[in-house]
């Protein structure tokens, strides 16, 4: 009868982690795919990739949009790597442009998503990909996940050039601004090899700066003020007979004790 129930239980466990794994593959929405987002200025640029970053705000991260030229790719295997394993990239307003211009919505494409992968297949593979996603609070990275020349648009008055605040990798990019816009570009990145960035508000420079020379416009005070109190307590001393720094009397202890 123990030997059942133990049984009896093991099976239930197993039938509830399946149901669990199947809702956890389940894919993603029509919603999601399907959902609004403007391409226009990201579409038609020089590279093969273009991503363009939206900075969020300060309670959340912020967003990127990027677009593939496909040149003949049919599909797309889109992952992410943790500490811990490989998770399929979490994906939303996909769109496709056929090479006549024609579009449809990401819940018309062949999308699935697994559990380390997310694949996007298209009907044709001269067209062109587009697809949005969560970026961290200032920062980006992503694999590449296809090699050709890519392009990455930082937000709006941000910059990443500085070796304290920012980062940008891999190098060999080059740096260009457009009306107050940052735009990174490479020749040719090699698929899997991963894109990261840190970047930051062009005025938290000076910020900053203005911030150490409060901190240390404050830290003189206080170590004036601190010199200024043991020099009076010194002379409180001096002026009571006490001299701590008096070794004349061999250090022989208090009177009354020789």
């Amino acid at each position: 009868m123990n030997r059942r129930l133990v049984f009896a239980t093991v099976a239930v466990a197993l039938l509830l982690m399946g149901a669990g794994c199947a809702a956890f593959s389940g894919g993603i929405s029509d919603e999601q795919l399907d959902r609004e987002q403007n391409y226009s200025d990201v579409r038609g640029g020089d590279a093969d990739v273009t991503i363009a970053l939206e900075d969020g705000d300060l309670l959340g991260g912020g967003e990127y949009r990027t677009v593939y030229d496909l040149n003949g790719t049919e599909e797309l295997s889109l992952s992410q790597s943790t500490i811990y394993s490989q998770e399929p990239l979490d994906i939303y307003s996909v769109r496709y442009w056929y090479p006549n211009g024609t579009v449809v919505n990401g819940s018309d494409l062949e999308i699935e998503q697994g559990g380390s992968e997310t694949t996007v297949t298209v009907p044709d593979e001269n067209g062109t990909l587009a697809f949005s996603g969560d970026a961290g609070r200032k920062t980006f990275r992503q694999p590449a996940y296809v090699t050709g020349s890519y392009e990455v648009r930082l937000p709006e008055n941000h910059r990443a050039s500085n070796f304290l605040f920012g980062e940008i990798s891999p190098n060999g990019y080059e740096r260009e601004v457009v009306d107050g816009q940052v735009r990174l570009s490479w020749d040719e990145i090699d698929a899997d090899r991963a894109i990261s960035l840190r970047y930051y508000l062009a005025r938290d420079i000076p910020l900053f700066l203005g911030l150490v020379g409060v901190v240390g416009f404050l830290g003189t005070i206080g170590i004036g003020y601190y010199y200024r109190q043991i020099k009076r307590l010194r002379e409180q001393r001096e002026e009571f007979g006490i001299d701590l720094d008096d070794d004349s009397d061999g250090g022989g202890g208090p009177p009354g004790l020789l």
